[in-house]
């Protein structure tokens, strides 16, 4: 019968997870509790053996166990985690996950949790759940619960919030999600600047039964939208507003990530590109603009995002970025180029409109995209919030969809 698995650092926090596994046995889950400890013995009886779990590093067991560098003792305890959940959850034992600690071993179990797919219940409770958490959240449904007060002994705190934390985990684990409605799936990236575009085509391909799910491109919304991607969960890609690519390559706030498009790529699935609010890097406030851009072409967007408009030169490296992975695409996929703008203000009059820019990386995208009948570039005389666009983004996915 799958579990949930209850995983710490027993060698300090053994007392503690037994807790949690009480807790959520007594709430009605099964549980297996796993010790990834890295320095002395375990405090209590695991179900599982750090050595159990260590001899799925790839360089077995003595590459885990009996560093005495503590930082590296966590890297590659949290890489043979990571193998030895994902062979777990192959053979059908793994119903969620449950881990507490403090920095390191949050650093040591949420990659672990990463790995999973969505929609495996994920629960960390952790000392640093009220500080940054993209690190340890990623692009996952991970569930952060502050700890409050260290994971250190159970008191009248840590009872509480451990125990709310292992009824959250049972709860989710025992009470099954329906089944959705068997609706072909859809992904899309959508900024405020092509808002009306995404909604347009997000409109006519519902009402044709598709099931469609929008992402904000903020570098992990793309990040999000690749992990369904890569868990089956996604039957198609209209990646619309590719702007995280510029804040990957010049250093804005909303990353792509080096893999971004990978995994749609490695997929198969059918896609759709094209170049929205490419005009654009993201900064936070104007005052966080970094002062070798001040003098740039800024526009306040809110009072906490400030955007910048790209350059020639920068387009051009967009452009080169982007065909560079889809170079590399094996099924049918198609490249949609709005030639009077990619975004609501990069259009004539507006504060972003640049002829110059968009030129640039309309034509280096065109000589460095390797055409086939299967990889293929259409530019259209229209912005990219125009109906006429829209359509002929939708016609383009019936397109590689047949």
């Amino acid at each position: 019968m799958a579990s949930v698995y209850a995983i710490a650092t027993m060698d300090t926090k053994g007392d503690e997870i037994g807790y949690v596994a009480e807790c959520a046995r007594n709430a009605g889950a099964e549980v297996t509790v796993v010790d990834v400890g890295t320095q002395s013995d375990a405090l209590g009886s695991p179900d599982v053996s750090r050595e159990t779990v260590a001899a799925c590093h790839e360089g077995g067991t003595d590459a885990v166990l009996g560093h005495t560098d503590r930082g590296e003792a966590v890297t590659v305890m949290g890489e043979a985690l990571c193998a030895y959940l994902l062979k777990e959850y192959a053979e059908g034992n793994v119903a969620g996950v449950i881990g507490i600690g403090g920095s390191g071993g949050t650093a040591l179990v949420t990659p672990a949790m990463q790995a999973l797919p969505i929609g495996v219940p994920k629960v960390m409770v952790s000392t640093v759940a009220s500080g940054n958490t993209e690190p340890y959240v990623g692009a996952c449904d991970i569930t952060m619960m502050y700890s409050v007060v260290d994971v250190a002994g159970i008191n009248r705190v840590s009872r509480q919030v451990m125990g709310n934390a292992a009824h959250a985990i049972a709860g989710m684990v025992v009470n099954s999600v329906a089944e959705a409605e068997d609706k072909p799936t859809l992904g899309m990236t959508m900024f405020g600047v092509t808002t009306p575009c995404v909604t347009m085509v997000r409109e006519t391909l519902e009402a044709e039964g598709y099931d469609c799910l929008v992402f904000h491109a903020t570098g992990t919304g793309g990040q999000a939208m690749e992990k369904l991607v890569e868990s089956g969960m996604i039957d198609g890609v209209l990646d619309i507003t590719t702007t995280e690519v510029a804040d990957e390559v010049v250093g804005g706030v909303f990353p792509a990530g080096a893999d971004r498009m990978d995994r749609i790529l490695d997929r198969g699935i059918p896609y759709v590109v094209s170049l929205g609010a490419l005009d654009m890097v993201n900064f936070g406030a104007q005052d966080t603009v970094p002062e070798h851009f001040q003098n740039r072409n800024l526009y306040v967007h809110n009072a906490q995002v400030t955007l910048m408009r790209t350059t020639v030169e920068e387009n051009r490296q967009f452009a080169e970025w982007i065909a560079n992975k889809l170079n590399r695409s094996t099924r049918p996929i198609r490249i949609l180029i709005p030639e009077n703008g990619v975004s609501l203000i990069d259009a004539e009059d507006q504060p972003f409109h640049d002829v110059d820019a968009d030129t640039a990386l309309f034509e280096t995208l065109e000589s460095q995209i390797e055409q086939t009948s299967d990889r293929q570039i259409k530019r259209l005389a229209h912005n990219i919030n125009d109906p006429e666009f829209a359509a002929a983004l939708v016609a383009s996915f019936k397109e590689v969809n047949g």
